[in-house]
């Protein structure tokens, strides 16, 4: 499923001989921002990244998370990654979560790509309600949330894994 999102579009990751994301997603993996919040995937080989690539298709395959590839609309390349996880189509909520490549921060993508993926969320998949989680110190992500249309609905009682204060949003369909 591919998603006009403006000035991107939404697609799959890929690595074929057509279009291969592993070398932007190994880049973005490295840096230490991104390692700062993603604590859960280290994508250091093309073996890693084909592995990332092929879990995010087997996710979207069993109704587990829809996972796209932010891309520049001419040539494809991978600009960040935006999804929809943990979803339960059968209570209508799922969690979004966005990241772009570090050569693209600060350019409006994320807000963009996860407004996109929010609308498919709730006109699609016939979501009621979709949270938006991120650490205290994650000032860009704070941004992101508010400019998506979220409403910060506190802190939450655990910790993230990192240890900080979880701030959670949460948006529902107008």
């Amino acid at each position: 499923m591919e998603i006009n999102a403006g000035a991107y579009y939404l697609r799959q990751l890929r690595a074929d001989r057509h279009l291969d994301d592993r070398p932007a997603l190994m880049e973005a993996f490295a840096d230490p921002q991104h390692r700062r919040y993603v604590l859960n995937y280290r994508l250091r080989t093309p073996d890693e990244a084909t592995e990332y690539v092929t879990l995010r298709a087997a996710q979207w395959a069993c109704d587990e998370r829809c996972s796209w590839a932010v891309a520049e609309p001419a040539t494809g390349r991978l600009l960040g990654e935006v999804g929809l996880r943990d979803l339960d189509l059968r209570f209508g909520t799922a969690e979004a979560s966005v990241w772009t490549h570090p050569a693209e921060r600060g350019k409006g993508i994320a807000a963009v790509a996860l407004s996109a993926a929010i609308q498919f969320g709730f006109a699609r998949l016939g979501l009621h309600e979709i949270a938006y989680r991120h650490d205290e110190s994650n000032t860009a992500s704070e941004v992101v949330a508010k400019r998506a249309g979220f409403t910060r609905v506190g802190p939450e009682d655990r910790p993230s894994p990192t240890g900080e204060t979880l701030i959670r949003w949460v948006l529902k369909p107008s």
